[in-house]
């Protein structure tokens, strides 16, 4: 189904808190979905994934360990939202020729827009790998040099991000509109209705209607 960025954008929030993301995670969430289905990549189904996958799970279990050497969770998977955040923030050390690598990512489709904005800082080309995928990106074009199943892998052992060449040749710009199917809309909804606040009595007679009595 097409829709507007900006619904994808909300949607990916809601859902992203109701999964008990803070309110800045969720926005920064929600922004990396719109980035990646602006240039048709498969950033709502990569969400609903990692969002499933760590439901319920604390952010110190999914989040890197420490930001020296590799990154890398205290066990299991690595969280691309997480780990993505902490990108951008350590964005400087690419302009001094410092490499980010991480490993044992989720979906690592979602690392992608992370990098874009540390090369907006930049003002530099970012180049983002793992396995056989290879990504360079200046915030806004990106060339891509891989098959699509590659693309949405589920998992990365090695990842690394790095400056790259400016690129002369074209490369893909975003989109006004992106695709969510209905499935994956009603899955990213199943995790956004656990914002919405439970009905009580009060709240029933405060609300439209015949509240609790029968007028009929």
């Amino acid at each position: 189904m097409n829709r507007s960025l900006n619904e994808i954008s909300a949607h990916a929030i809601r859902a992203a808190r109701g999964a008990g993301l803070s309110w800045g995670m969720a926005e920064e969430t929600g922004r990396a979905t719109r980035w990646l289905a602006s240039h048709d990549l498969a950033g709502p189904a990569a969400l609903c994934n990692v969002l499933t996958k760590n439901d319920g799970a604390p952010h110190l279990a999914v989040a890197p360990v420490s930001l020296d050497g590799e990154w890398h969770a205290p066990k299991g998977d690595l969280c691309p939202l997480t780990a993505g955040a902490a990108l951008n923030d350590c964005a400087d050390r690419l302009a001094h020729g410092q490499p980010v690598t991480m490993v044992n990512v989720a979906h690592p489709l979602l690392i992608l827009p992370f990098a874009a904005w540390a090369a907006i800082h930049l003002k530099q080309p970012v180049r983002v790998i793992w396995q056989n995928v290879q990504i360079d990106t200046d915030g806004d074009t990106i060339w891509v040099n891989a098959a699509q199943g590659d693309l949405d892998t589920d998992r990365a052992e090695t990842l690394s991000c790095q400056l790259a060449a400016p690129r002369r040749d074209a490369g893909s710009r975003p989109a006004q509109r992106g695709t969510v199917g209905p499935d994956l809309w009603a899955r990213l909804d199943m995790f956004a209705k656990r914002t919405f606040a439970p009905a009580t009595e009060a709240s029933r007679l405060l609300g439209a209607g015949a509240g609790v009595s029968d007028n009929d």
